[in-house]
C-alpha cells in the first residue's frame, strides 16, 4: 500500500469516527501555519473544532474571557513570536486559574532546534510535548495528552 493510500484511508477512518478532542487552539504569529495545521488537524478528525490566532495576546485574552465549556482542550504554541513569546505566554498562562490550567494541555511548536529552547519547554510544567513543524499525520495521530 502507498503512503498516499495509506494516509488517505487513515483519513477517511477519522473522519469516520469521534473526534479525539471537542476543542484545539492554534497560537502560531505565521498565518499559513495556523492555516495548514488547523486544515491537517481537521481533516483528520483530531478536534471538532479548531480556532487559531496569530497572537499570543489575543489568545490570552480569549481563555481568560472564555466559559469552561468553551476553553480548547489542546493549544499548539509556537515558540518564536513577536510582542509575547511562547515562553513569555506560558508565564501568563500560569497567572490564570487552576481550572483552566488543567483543561488547556499545551504542546509547543518550534522549527527551533536550539537544545536551550527545548530544555526550557521540557522544565515548563504546562507543556505536555515539545514537536517539530511542520505537524504531520503521523505526529498528530500520537498525540495523546
Amino acid at each position: 500500500m502507498s503512503s498516499q493510500t495509506l494516509n488517505e484511508s487513515v483519513i477517511g477512518s477519522a473522519k469516520a469516527g469521534a473526534s479525539k478532542y471537542s476543542k484545539v487552539l492554534l497560537i502560531d504569529d505565521n498565518s499559513l501555519d495556523n492555516f495548514v495545521n488547523k486544515k491537517l488537524l481537521e481533516s483528520i478528525g483530531f478536534a471538532q473544532e479548531v480556532n487559531a490566532y496569530q497572537s499570543p495576546i489575543e489568545a490570552l485574552d480569549f481563555i481568560k474571557n472564555a466559559k469552561q465549556t468553551e476553553l480548547p482542550e489542546v493549544i499548539f504554541l509556537d515558540i518564536n513570536m513577536p510582542l509575547m513569546d511562547g515562553f513569555q505566554f506560558l508565564d501568563a498562562f500560569a497567572l490564570l486559574a487552576e481550572a483552566t490550567q488543567k483543561q488547556c494541555k499545551i504542546i509547543m511548536l518550534s522549527t527551533s532546534e536550539s537544545f536551550k529552547d527545548l530544555n526550557r519547554a521540557n522544565k515548563n510544567r504546562f507543556i505536555k510535548k515539545f514537536l517539530n513543524k511542520p505537524l504531520t499525520v503521523e505526529t498528530v495521530q500520537a498525540i495523546n495528552v
